[in-house]
Order: structure tokens, then sequence, then C-alpha cells
């Protein structure tokens, strides 16, 4: 991360406010090579070489980049990258040398407050960036108050998770959904991420142990199954009583199986070909359990009943 340390509390300025210039001319607007501008450590949101990249790419070489992106200084040379990502890899891939920033005097925290905001309103964001992305912005948060715990921690009138909330389609309480979900492992959270995991279930499976988790994913990749979110639930529940074994998860999961009820439906068009016509439901019901009874009883005595 840059040089610059946590030394004053966040200001929560809208984000228009940002893209200003100021008399001094640190914070104008002014070009700077491609080359000098460095990732934000651990940023949670991809750059994708996609559809949309392509538009953009279109953008830049036709019109320029026409939103600066917002830099800070760097102790080790050059820039880091608060907010333009996206911008910089368009400008790499379209031959631009020069992408235009503003450079801002800024925390740790609040750098990364504005990283999560410019762009936490994309389309089509994955589990994983938002579970993150909460995450940073909540820890930079929470970093301001004097509470420590996940639940209760308060900045100013607000909590933490109401703040990360603000300006998103999350309330506080689903935003704590997310930022838990990255306590799963990586196996776990790629599942969720192409949706073949449920949000709701990954949530509460992000609360076992990091080895109960692997003992689980091994589990579903040697069965080929999901846990359900009940299952979940009784996971969760038993590992805060006692640790999970491979087992343990077996049991579980093999007993929903067991206790699931069979059904055999049968078209109606198929049934009458072998009934009257002026047979009711009930009396249909009554042959074929009938025949079954028959059915049964003969596999039993030529020894077919295992």
């Amino acid at each position: 991360m840059s040089s610059k340390k946590n030394t004053t509390p966040i200001s929560l300025q809208p984000l228009d406010e940002l893209f200003g210039t100021t008399g001094d001319g640190a914070n104008g607007i002014c070009e700077v090579s491609v080359s000098s501008l460095h990732s934000f450590p651990n940023h949670p949101f991809k750059v994708k070489n996609d559809k949309k990249m392509e538009e953009l790419v279109k953008s830049v070489t036709e019109y320029g980049v026409l939103v600066p992106g917002i830099v800070r200084m760097r102790s080790a040379g050059g820039y880091e990258l608060v907010a333009g990502h996206r911008r910089r890899r368009a400008c790499e891939i379209a031959g631009i040398q020069k992408m235009p920033v503003i450079i801002k005097d800024l925390t740790d925290d609040e750098a990364t407050v504005i990283m999560v905001d410019s762009n936490i309103q994309r389309e089509e964001l994955l589990f994983s960036e938002k579970a993150f992305a909460y995450k940073m912005k909540y820890d930079a948060l929470k970093r301001q108050g004097k509470r420590t715990d996940l639940t209760s921690c308060r900045v100013g009138k607000k909590s933490a998770a109401e703040e990360v909330s603000q300006n998103t389609e999350d309330s506080a309480r689903q935003v704590l959904r997310y930022i838990h979900l990255t306590e799963l492992i990586t196996e776990l959270l790629y599942l969720t991420d192409i949706k073949k995991l449920p949000f709701n279930t990954a949530v509460e499976l992000s609360y076992l142990k990091k080895d109960e988790q692997q003992l689980l994913i091994q589990y579903m990749n040697t069965h080929n199954m999901v846990p359900s979110m009940k299952q979940a639930e009784q996971l969760k529940k038993i590992s805060k009583q006692e640790a999970l074994t491979y087992l343990t998860i077996d049991k579980i999961c093999m007993r929903e199986e067991q206790e699931k009820e069979v059904q055999v439906q049968i078209p109606e068009t198929k049934l009458k070909k072998y009934f009257p016509v002026d047979y009711s439901k009930e009396q249909m019901e009554e042959v074929i359990f009938k025949l079954l009874e028959t059915w049964a009883e003969g596999r039993e005595k030529s020894g077919e009943s295992n």
C-alpha cells in the first residue's frame, strides 16, 4: 500500500466531490504514464477481458478516457490506483500511453472506501467480489470506532454495516452475510460464484471451521452432491457443539436422502388404457396396489427381495 498512514478519520464525502480540483494543483487532473499506475492492494474486483472491456477499449480509442481515474502517490514510486482499473486496462489494450487521473492525498482507509464505492454499483458482480469489497470497506470504517465486534461496531450514529449498505441494494444484515462468505475456503466460494452452491446455503457453511469445510468439499466431490439448506443448518449446529467428522457429514447428508419421499406419477392417458372408462381414481388405485402386492409376494417367493 501507499506510505500514507491511517492518521485521520474517514471523511465520507460524495463521490462527485472527489473529481473536483483544488487551487494548489495537487488534486487537479493531470495525465500520467499508464505504466506508472499500480493496482490497489488486494483489489477485490476482477478486471476481465470480456465484451464490456471490448466496448470500453473502443470508447477510449475513439474519445479517450472521459472520466479520470483516482490515484495516490506510492512511496516506492509511481501511483496507486484507487479508481480506474478497467480504464487502465483499456488503455493498455488500446496502446494509449497516458491516462488522465486525479491525484488525491488519502489515508489507507479513505482510499479503501473510495475504491469500494466506485466499483460496487457494477452489474453482474460475483458473490466473492461483493463479499471481499464489503469486508474491506467494513474493516476500514470499523477501525474508526471503539467497538470491534462484527455486529455492533458504530461509526457516528450508524453501524459500520449500515454505512457499507448505503447506496447499495443490500441491507445492513445482508452486508454482514456477504462479509461472512469471506470465511469460506476457495473451493466452496467458487461454487457459490458459479451458483452451484446457493447463497443462503453458502452463508451457513461459512460458519464451519476451515478443516471442516475441507472435509465437506471432499465429501461433496466424492458423492457428487451439494448440501441443502437444511443440511447446512445441521452441519453448522453440530460444528458449534463439537468437531465435524467425515462420518458425521455422511450421516447428515445421507439421512435427508433416506427421508425423501418417493413419488411416482403416471400420466392419466396411460392409465386409462388399462381401466374401464367409468373407473374412478380410487378404484384405479385399489387395483394398482393389489397388483403391486401380488408382484411383491412373487419376488419374495423367488428370492428377489434383495
